[in-house]
């Protein structure tokens, strides 16, 4: 079993009144970190299912009373893929305030708003944290960094989803079966998309333009979408943990753009098998993306995996200067300047060096690339 970095994190959490609410995608290993963790949890525990129909009618309109008459003696509710239950945020905050001595752990692989009708906030009643993919550093600590180096082509191509990492020789197939059959269920579940075909057009755009500044308009009309609708759509996939924006950086600093983003995948074999692309690292043009999505998203996942909260971005100029990634975190300003090919000739800007004296600049290569993750 592959240790993952959140559990200790979690198990802090389980002595007090507060909700434990753990999101990311699915098929990452929520359910199985409850299950190891289950050891802590007072008893006796109660497993709902967020994919099973009766509980999600038996909680779509709850009461304390009906909640009451559910729990019986439990101490501990789970309820697993909370998001499919509708109004599951008046369901925990009931529990958490009408049902002593009672802790509720929740899983979602879309964040709850798109469950909730009623807009019931949690503020104060819950402890909200992301489980993704396997990390470099889990995959370190679990097998060792010679290891992991060795992989990195092969991770930079399949990703960390801990079935692909535990099935070898199936990684493609694996990949495909998860594409089509998770990727899009929360979205299509509840937001009620009339054109889900345009939606996996979408998704392969976006795969195509790893790591480039999106114009929606131009994506638009790749699927034959309205720019509103394609803004709608990449939230929705934000919301569902498929990819993450990376903003603009901007002080308004002269010529500094202020409102680009870029878009990333969470993972870089869900971004494969997106676009049906599994061919060696080494021989494919679009290995600079494939590099600057794996180390941009590794470099989230290790802060997110540390409970840091922290902002993130990419800086351009109106005269095309560019950094990868800049961060600030913990008050520190960091930019990186991602690299494949070590001989290339790569060096930082230094606009923004003299813009912000205060960051520090670095060059990352997969020669050096631990350097950063670990």
């Amino acid at each position: 079993m592959i240790k993952r970095q959140l559990q200790e994190v979690l198990v802090k959490r389980l002595s007090d009144r507060k909700a434990v609410i753990l999101l990311g995608p699915r098929q990452v290993g929520k359910s199985t970190l409850y299950q190891i963790l289950e050891k802590e949890f007072t008893a006796p525990v109660i497993w709902w299912s967020g994919d099973e129909s009766d509980v999600r009618n038996f909680l779509k309109e709850p009461t304390s009373t009906k909640l009451k008459s559910l729990i019986g003696d439990a101490k501990t509710v789970v309820i697993d893929e909370a998001q499919r239950i509708e109004n599951i945020g008046v369901c925990i905050k009931l529990i958490t305030d009408q049902i002593k001595d009672v802790k509720v752990l929740a899983t979602g692989s879309s964040a709850f708003d798109l469950a909730n009708k009623i807009n019931e906030p949690l503020t104060g009643r819950k402890w909200e944290y992301h489980l993704f993919p396997l990390s470099f550093s889990e995959m370190v600590n679990h097998t060792s960094l010679i290891e992991e180096k060795r992989l990195l082509e092969h991770r930079m191509v399949f990703g960390y989803y801990p079935e692909i990492v535990t099935s070898k020789g199936h990684e493609a197939e694996l990949l495909k079966q998860l594409t089509n059959s998770y990727l899009y269920k929360d979205i299509l579940t509840w937001d009620r998309i009339q054109k889900p075909d345009k939606l996996e057009k979408l998704v392969q755009a976006l795969a195509f333009q790893t790591a480039q500044q999106i114009s929606c308009h131009e994506i638009g009309q790749i699927c034959g979408l309205n720019s509103e609708t394609v803004e709608k759509y990449i939230q929705l996939l934000e919301k569902a943990f498929v990819v993450f924006r990376l903003p603009s950086f901007s002080r308004n600093m002269r010529n500094e753009l202020k409102k680009s983003y870029k878009v990333y995948f969470y993972d870089n074999g869900i971004r494969n098998a997106v676009i049906n692309q599994f061919a060696p690292a080494s021989m494919r043009n679009d290995v600079g993306q494939l590099w600057e999505n794996w180390f941009i998203s590794e470099r989230i996942k290790m802060w997110n995996n540390a409970n840091k909260a922290g902002s993130f971005h990419f800086w351009r100029t109106a005269a095309q200067q560019e950094i990868d990634f800049v961060e600030e975190v913990d008050g520190q300003l960091r930019a990186f300047e991602c690299k494949w090919n070590k001989k290339a000739k790569g060096k930082m800007t230094k606009v923004f060096g003299a813009n912000y004296p205060e960051a520090t600049l670095n060059m990352v290569y997969p020669d050096n690339v631990e350097e950063f993750l670990l």
